[in-house]
């Protein structure tokens, strides 16, 4: 039996450079960064500079959970998962039912760390009838996760469970717990600290699903996953081991032995985020797999636009990179990667639906 083709039916973006997927992607084009001072200062008394979401811009909290008491940084993440959530299940027209989520929650916790269960109950109090709780599951491993939780996605599409899946990611690493540990390890770019990164906040969601469900649906699809690869990096940025990158290595491999590109990779989309760590890993991993990369291939990195999303960056990255595979702004076929501070790296392909 043939392995279906799996096709991004959809996908929904909210960040400081935009509220939908066609905003976020026209600011990134255009090079607009929104990052900017925000009233908390850090360590030597400077405000911060991060990038924001607006607030006019969320949904309102739903009743019965602003009752609960939530903390700030949790309702916040409810509210931008329902943003993006609400714009990626768009094409369905409410005919979905109540679908499977992979979610891709923060690494990096506050005192109180978010329960991944009980926030999956708590986004389909916001979001009525969108998630099927019960075939849903969340990861709290970062910029890696949503791009990992792809390859399952596939699957369970290619197993023939639910006709739909969504994968997401949400996170705000602008609260000022999580931004003191940042601060305390020199991580945070300021006037002081060039080798370092902006936090910022959002979220992203992909609807999967076969090419023949979304043409059975009427649905025109952005971009084909092609493929999708992962791997672990020993030596990462909280171990004591080297960093030799090779989890980045490994996930480039793994995907290109699997799924050969139809034609040499025209665009890289990358978590960079502004620390010179990242770069050793991209090459070693662009120079052990350079075959199968066309001479002019460009790079994308829009953190440098929006900031850090951490867990949000996968799916934003392939979200930003399927648009542009749709309308034909970038070379395809398009490679998506991202890294996460604890170690995972995920990798996927995606190309142009024929």
């Amino acid at each position: 039996m043939a392995t279906p083709r799996i096709v991004i039916a959809g996908a929904g973006v909210i960040t400081p450079i935009g509220l939908s997927l066609a905003e976020t992607a026209a600011s990134a084009r255009a090079r607009v960064a929104r990052l900017r001072e925000i009233e908390w200062r850090d360590r030597r008394f400077e405000p911060f500079v991060a990038g924001t979401v607006p607030d006019e811009g969320l949904p309102p909290l739903a009743p019965a959970l602003a009752a609960q008491g939530l903390s700030r940084r949790e309702a916040r993440l409810l509210q931008l998962a329902h943003a993006a959530l609400e714009e990626a299940l768009a094409p369905l027209g409410g005919r979905g039912g109540a679908l499977p989520l992979l979610l891709a929650l923060p690494e990096h916790h506050t005192l109180q760390p978010i329960d991944a269960g009980r926030f999956l109950l708590r986004l389909a109090q916001q979001a009525p009838g969108a998630i099927d709780t019960g075939a849903s599951a969340a990861a709290p491993r970062g910029r890696a996760a949503g791009l990992l939780a792809l390859r399952r996605a596939a699957e369970k599409l290619a197993e023939g469970g639910s006709p739909w899946i969504v994968v997401g990611g949400v996170d705000s690493l602008v609260d000022l717990y999580v931004l003191g540990l940042f601060d305390d390890a020199g991580r945070i770019r300021n006037g002081v600290t060039s080798d370092g990164f902006s936090p910022s906040e959002g979220a992203a969601f992909l609807l999967l699903t076969t090419a023949e469900t979304a043409h059975a649906r009427g649905v025109t699809p952005l971009a084909t996953l092609l493929g999708t690869g992962q791997g672990l990096e020993a030596g990462h940025l909280y171990s004591d081991e080297p960093y030799l990158g090779e989890g980045l290595a490994a996930a480039f491999a793994q995907l290109l032995a699997e799924s050969p590109p139809p034609q040499p990779i025209g665009t890289v989309w990358c978590s960079f985020n502004g620390e010179r760590y990242w770069a050793r890993e991209f090459g070693v991993a662009r120079t052990r797999q350079s075959a199968a990369f066309a001479p002019t291939q460009t790079m994308e990195h829009p953190a440098e636009c929006f900031g850090d999303l951490g867990a949000a960056c996968g799916p934003a990255l392939a979200a930003l990179a399927a648009h542009s595979v749709h309308h034909g702004w970038r070379a395809d076929p398009s490679l998506v990667y991202a890294s996460s501070d604890r170690g995972e790296r995920g990798a996927a392909l995606l190309g142009r639906c024929e």
